[in-house]
C-alpha cells in the first residue's frame, strides 16, 4: 500500500502523461484489463480514460481493476484515472518512491 506522500508524487508524474488505455462503450472487458496489466508491467504507471459512451464510474472501475491485477489506485479526475504498480524486479523500477 502506498502512503499519502507517495500518492502525491505519483499524481505529479501522472500529470505529464497522456491516457494510454481507453475504455469505450463495450466497457470493462478482459482485453482492457489485460492491456492495463501489460502496460503496468513495463511502465509502472498508467492513465486510463473512460470514453463518453461508457457509463462507468471512474473511481469504482479503477478500484475494481486495481484489486484484480494487484495495482494501487492513485487518483480519478473526471473520466480519467491513474493506477500504479511497482515492477516486480527492483532493478527494473523506473519510479522510485
Amino acid at each position: 500500500m502506498i502512503t499519502g506522500k507517495q500518492r502525491q508524487e505519483l499524481k505529479k508524474i501522472a500529470q505529464e502523461i497522456k491516457p494510454t488505455v481507453m475504455i469505450g462503450k463495450e466497457e470493462l472487458t478482459p482485453n482492457v484489463i489485460s492491456a492495463i496489466d501489460d502496460y503496468l508491467a513495463v511502465h509502472e504507471l498508467v492513465k486510463v480514460q473512460i470514453q463518453d459512451g461508457a457509463i462507468l464510474d471512474p473511481k469504482e472501475t479503477a478500484n475494481e481493476i486495481a484489486a484484480e491485477i494487484g495495482a494501487e489506485f492513485v487518483q480519478a479526475i473526471g473520466h480519467k484515472f491513474v493506477l500504479y504498480r511497482a515492477a516486480a524486479d527492483p532493478d527494473k523500477r523506473k519510479i522510485i518512491l
